[in-house]
């Protein structure tokens, strides 16, 4: 077994879309694969204004080259590299925690995880009452010397609740794979919860991987293309190879609402700010405290699974 980027095959993401409203060959894609890959499937202006938004935060702050449009996302690199690399890796976002709760107020960034076509996803794929968990993440990649890429993990050594959790993660903004966007160890949800340990990055742990031959499912993303996988199937970023320009994605969990749900899962990103403090300044009442009248089931985290000794091969 090896530890730290296996040499599998790499192959190209399979595109889905055809298969909306036929949940069936939805399930049964996903239950051989681990993920789905749906071209399109968010409005592309949509996407595209809430990448303004949070670009306009990453100009704020001095990391954008001064006179660029902000969606170029041209990185200040050298004024990046000032900042303490010990903040900038705040939980994993890319950036220190003054700057992530101004993106984390930004109203349309919660509320692109309630669109129609996502929750229509989820309704075929997961059945019943399907909600999407109030927590939601923000990757803000800024080009420097300091970048890690995501180790490969599995969502579920960090969400725990129930297995049947799906990610959808979406670039914003068009992301070739040069810029470093997300991969899928193709099938490996199969395997059920790896052994982990520490390591650098996003998520600070890192699974170990078998030699199983699966291979990582890859592609040149587009703006309002989603990737979702499985919460046990095999994920990790890839290296910036561009250099220059900054990478924004979101990861946005979903799952039914009879299932159980951490507490953790309900709260702002490594609780950076309280909801009230989200919410100010908001004019959509309805996505406020949304969850509460589904009588969710919470379940304690138990921060002894990390390190829970699974087979190793």
């Amino acid at each position: 077994m090896t530890a730290t980027l296996p040499q599998n095959p790499t192959v190209e993401l399979v595109d889905s879309t055809p298969l909306l409203g036929r949940p069936d060959e939805l399930l049964a894609r996903a239950g051989t694969d681990g993920y789905l890959f749906f071209r399109g499937l968010l409005d592309r202006d949509r996407v595209l204004d809430l990448r303004r938004q949070m670009m306009d935060v990453v100009a704020a702050h001095g990391w954008l080259v001064d006179g660029t449009d902000p969606m170029d996302g041209l990185a200040d690199v050298e004024a990046f590299d000032r900042v303490d690399p010990v903040a900038a890796a705040f939980c994993g976002t890319g950036v220190p925690i003054e700057a992530y709760r101004d993106i984390y107020r930004l109203q349309d960034f919660h509320a692109i995880g309630h669109d129609p076509a996502l929750l229509g996803l989820y309704r075929q794929l997961l059945g019943g009452d399907v909600i999407r968990q109030p927590l939601s993440i923000a990757r803000i990649m800024v080009p420097g010397s300091n970048f890690v890429p995501t180790p490969a993990h599995q969502d579920f050594i960090h969400i725990q609740g129930t297995t049947n959790v799906w990610t959808a993660w979406f670039p914003l903004g068009d992301c070739p794979r040069e810029l470093g966007g997300l991969t899928v160890l193709v099938g490996s949800q199969a395997d059920g919860l790896l052994t982990y340990h520490a390591s650098t990055g996003a998520g600070e742990l890192e699974a170990y991987i078998c030699e199983s031959g699966y291979p990582w499912g890859i592609a040149d993303y587009r703006a309002g293309d989603v990737l979702t996988f499985n919460s046990l199937t095999v994920h990790r970023g890839t290296p910036n190879r561009m250099g220059n320009r900054v990478r924004l994605s979101i990861d946005m969990r979903y799952q039914r609402a009879d299932e159980p749900i951490t507490e953790s899962s309900t709260q702002p990103h490594c609780q950076i700010l309280d909801w009230d403090e989200v919410y100010e300044g908001w004019t959509d009442e309805s996505l406020k405290y949304y969850w509460r009248s589904h009588h969710l089931t919470e379940v304690p985290h138990d921060d002894q699974l990390r390190w829970q000794k699974h087979k190793i091969c």
